[in-house]
């Protein structure tokens, strides 16, 4: 029957079960992360929260008109 466990990793990114979970050699794991990882939820935070403010540059006609030639071969 299959069983659930939370585990965490340690600072090299290994698993790391509690020590009272011991497991039969040869058993098959599905392993689910359920956290983001800290460094690139930062950068997609601050890509999003920055969208409104760079996107009133971004559909000025100078803009357009400056990155018109971009993809013309």
């Amino acid at each position: 029957m299959p069983a659930t466990y939370e585990a965490k990793t340690d600072e090299q990114g290994n698993l790391c079960l509690p020590p009272n979970i011991k497991l039969p050699e040869g058993c098959r794991i599905l392993v689910t992360v359920l956290d983001e990882l800290p460094k690139l939820q930062q950068i997609n935070d601050e890509a999003l929260l920055s969208e409104k403010a760079l996107a009133e540059d971004w559909d000025k006609p100078e803009e357009d008109e400056a990155w018109s030639t971009l993809g013309k071969e």
